[in-house]
């Protein structure tokens, strides 16, 4: 193992809570409700396809222009970006600051798998940003989680094989993508829900 690819959300700190926070404030403005359970369907997704599900609960999928739905995407980002100016190092999650620093000491190679674009701003917030040595644009991307691309361009700009990286994940979606990249996929939540991850904590 040389590196080791980290999603953010779930795994590294819990956003989660804010977009949910944010979506709904859109949704609620659009006259559509959405609720916690609705939400998990939205983890780990693209911004674009969280929104175009959202539309599609409302079934107003077909009134906007892809324009529009852009100016809806960044919107809800705006209302978000807002919510995590007040994140910081208390809001790492529990253990992973010393796996991040071991991994460090022992010269594996980090890197950051996340739909987030967000993903270097609250690193940075969390005090963590120095310890990555690499983080994928998903701007960059040509498709999302599940497909493979996000994890096998972070091992891309690592200078690693996919055969050489372990990557970490809390949704179905992205467990899917480690394995299609070819990585060894370790999964952090409900043993049902991730059970094609290699392994399950």
């Amino acid at each position: 193992m040389k590196a080791v690819i980290f999603d953010l959300d779930g795994i590294i700190t819990d956003t989660a809570g804010y977009h949910f926070l944010a979506w709904k404030a859109l949704a609620e403005e659009l006259d559509i409700n959405i609720d916690n359970e609705f939400n998990e369907q939205l983890k780990g997704i693209s911004r674009i396809e969280s929104l175009e599900r959202i539309l599609r609960k409302g079934k107003v999928e077909n009134k906007f222009s892809l324009a529009e739905k852009e100016e809806l995407a960044v919107k809800k980002n705006e209302e978000y970006k807002k919510m995590i100016e007040q994140m910081s190092s208390a809001d790492i999650l529990p253990g992973i600051e010393r796996l991040l620093y071991q991994l460090n000491k022992a010269n594996i190679l980090i890197g950051l798998a996340s739909a987030s674009q967000n993903g270097p701003v609250i690193l940075k917030k969390l005090g963590l940003h120095t310890l990555f040595d690499t983080i994928v644009d998903p701007a960059t991307l040509s498709a999302g989680k599940p497909n493979p691309e996000i994890f096998e361009k972070a091992a891309e700009q690592l200078n690693c094989l996919v055969s050489e990286c372990v990557g970490i994940e809390d949704a179905a979606a992205g467990v899917e993508s480690i394995n299609r990249a070819n990585m060894v996929s370790i999964a952090v939540g409900d043993k049902k829900v991730l059970s094609a991850a290699d392994k399950t904590v």
